[in-house]
């Protein structure tokens, strides 16, 4: 016989997806419920409620305080809000595709028609026609479709809308658009068929067309499944199978198939297929004085489920890897038994040929398949570490895997542990993702064998660090030492820096020389810097710091740059009601007095100067005890006049003298005579 599997088949992403989010729950020891089973195949829904996982109909039948799962189905908004009345967190698995199905028909107006093509039993079905706000009709063929459309009459005035299903049948699917295409003149069509359903649906009608037999895998209540059953039919003999134990029954059928095709729906976890797959290449070994049942009992070594064994890697897959644990078993472990880390390949955790412990999960002895777990037996171990770490305080080493809502899960020896957002040592306005996929160490404060939970705190873990500093630092502190550390606060009147243990503050005017407005203008948060103790209070546990440095003391330059008397340009910084104050040099501003800032008398200073202004000023004053300088552009100004008049009398004293031009004669006078 010739087994040949489907190229699509099984595990569709949403339902992956679903079935991870739930498992990922439990693990963190929370109370879970799912609205419905999660997927429609019992092996998964057993394989969840053995980890404490229930299953409610309706939001009145989830427990009190329990995390409520969504199907990959969704659900309408009202129930959504039914849940929430109720106080109940909620974690949405609804499909990605799903999801946009409902944000299509929600955004129709009114005056819209909305067709649904698909099951109007079927979850997915109800959840679409709850999101719709505009008229809704479910069609299951062109049958369904044309009667509908008969009922109103003149369709040229109508609006209509079509989506799918996304597990609807593409033959039926194409048959409906036809129908509707010839009669509406108005129809706007929305493909939203998975592509997964697509293609697993053409690959099982292409092997049926070859197959002698098909073998459909899959929840008996699971459309999708149910359709891949009805193309398998069409085309050649056909069985539905939930398991490899369902085999039995059709065992002559299958016997004497000379091709046997196999094909799985979109809830059929990879492990059922290759037991199935398994059990189909056993029946060549089916002898006329012996049954299957008979042989596999006579060759196989039993195990039992929990039993812990020692297996060897004897190939590694994408989603698995095989390993031989000494029975004739063909042992599996699934990749997510082999790891909780989503990204982790199974190849850069072990090699071909690697002894590794595992835990039996379920041994299926008619098909010869057991599957195992190292994620299960290192969780276990790691469980009893972290439940006696509870008990005598050892500090754990974890990885951050997760930031969810109220703080974050990290990961150690298997075990999830929850560090609420108080223990996480990041402020309250911080943000916790900066620690995810971060190495933290931390230690467990509550733990709960019963429920399998654990509480724990990175803060307890870094206080008693710095608790430790801290006393280190206190023995050793002194007036004068230099501390360098990072910034980790800053207020109006100064900054806090952290000394290792122990948080020193430097006042504002120990910060800089220049004058600030606010200590952010010269450091920042986390900035690293390097401080000198100015005073100890071991009494009050407080640490006065000085970051400026007396090599950069403006007073000690201005001796090297200026002396009374010197005409310097200046900068007014701020004004007055009494006068100016101008930089000199950076640090040290000068006071220009009112009376000082012009020849005449100055009743309102802004109407001589304005901030920003550069002038040219006389020193007359640097008092280096008091941290005081004075200004003159008056002193200037009269100098300078000064210096004019001087110059005007010396160019006066130096001029040649002119001498006198002589007077002019006047022209005789001729005396009168007497007549």
């Amino acid at each position: 016989m010739k087994i040949q599997t489907a190229d699509s088949a099984g595990f569709c992403f949403g339902v992956a997806r679903a079935v991870k989010m739930v498992r990922d729950e439990a693990a963190a020891g929370r109370t879970v419920c799912t609205l419905g089973p999660i997927i429609h195949n019992r092996h998964v829904v057993e394989e969840l409620a053995a980890q404490g996982v229930t299953t409610a109909d309706t939001p009145e039948d989830c427990p009190p305080g329990a995390t409520v799962v969504i199907r990959s189905h969704g659900v309408a908004p009202g129930v959504i809000r039914r849940l929430e009345d109720r106080g109940l967190r909620v974690l949405d698995a609804t499909c990605p595709y799903v999801a946009k199905i409902h944000r299509i028909v929600s955004a129709q107006p009114p005056g819209v028609t909305v067709l649904v093509a698909g099951d109007p039993a079927h979850p997915e079905v109800e959840a679409i026609v709850g999101h719709c706000t505009a008229p809704c009709y479910v069609v299951e063929d062109e049958d369904k479709a044309e009667k509908l459309l008969d009922k109103w009459g003149d369709l040229s005035k109508r609006h209509f809308v079509l989506v799918a299903q996304t597990t609807f049948l593409t033959s039926r699917w194409h048959k409906i658009i036809i129908s509707l295409k010839k009669r509406c003149t108005n129809l706007e069509i929305f493909d939203t068929i998975c592509k997964a359903t697509e293609k697993r649906q053409a690959a099982a009608l292409s092997l049926s067309k070859q197959a002698d037999v098909m073998v459909v895998i899959g929840g008996r209540h699971s459309s999708n499944t149910t359709k891949l059953l009805d193309i398998c039919q069409e085309q050649c003999p056909s069985v539905l199978v939930e398991d490899a134990g369902d085999l039995a029954g059709h065992y002559a059928l299958l016997s004497r198939a000379s091709l046997v095709g196999i094909t799985a729906g979109a809830s059929t976890p990879v492990c059922i297929i290759k037991e199935v797959q398994r059990s189909m290449s056993n029946l060549d070994n089916i002898n006329n004085d012996m049954t299957f049942e008979e042989m596999l009992d006579q060759s196989f070594k039993s195990t039992y489920n929990g039993e812990k064994v020692t297996g060897v890697v004897t190939s590694i897959k994408p989603n698995e890897i095989a390993v031989d644990i000494g029975t004739k078993h063909a042992g599996y472990v699934p990749l997510h038994e082999l790891t909780d880390d989503p990204g982790a390949a199974p190849e850069d955790l072990v090699k071909v040929g690697d002894e590794i412990e595992l835990q039996v999960v379920r041994v299926n002895d008619v098909e010869g398949t057991v599957m195992l777990s190292k994620r299960r037996l290192d969780a276990a171990a790691g469980f009893e570490k972290v439940m006696a770490a509870g008990e005598t305080g050892e500090i754990l080493t974890g990885i951050v895997t997760e930031v969810i809502k109220g703080g974050l899960l990290v990961l150690t020896s298997g075990v999830k542990v929850f560090v609420p957002a108080s223990q996480s040592g990041v402020p309250r306005d911080g943000d916790l993702n900066t620690l995810l996929r971060k190495e933290v160490q931390f230690k467990i404060l509550e733990t709960n064998r019963q429920r399998r939970r654990a509480l724990g705190s990175i803060r307890a873990v870094e206080r008693a660090r710095r608790e430790e500093l801290a006393k280190t630092f206190w023995e050793e502190v002194e007036v004068g030492r230099e501390y360098t550390g990072p910034v980790k606060s800053i207020t109006n009147f100064g900054v806090f820096v952290d000394l290792g243990g122990v948080d020193g503050r430097i006042g504002l005017t120990d910060l800089t020389w220049l004058r600030v407005k606010h200590p952010s203008e010269v450091v920042s948060i986390g900035d690293v810097i390097t401080v000198t103790v100015k005073d100890i209070d071991t009494e009050n546990k407080k640490v006065s710091l000085i970051y400026k440095k007396a090599e950069d003391n403006p007073w000690e330059k201005i001796k090297e740059i200026h002396q009374v008397g010197d005409i310097v340009e200046v900068k007014i910084m701020s004004i007055t009601a009494f006068g100016a104050f101008a930089q000199i040099i950076p640090g040290i501003d000068g006071l220009i007095h009112i009376s000082q800032i012009a020849r005449e008398r100055v009743e309102k200073v802004s109407d001589k100067l304005k901030v920003g202004d550069v002038v040219r000023a006389k020193i007359t004053e640097l008092d280096y005890e008091r941290k005081r300088a004075s200004l003159s552009i008056k002193a200037l100004l009269l100098a300078e006049d000064q210096e004019a008049e001087a110059s005007m009398a010396e160019a006066a004293q130096e001029a040649p003298e002119v001498p006198a031009e002589p007077a002019a004669e006047e022209p005789p006078v001729e005396e009168e005579t007497a007549e």
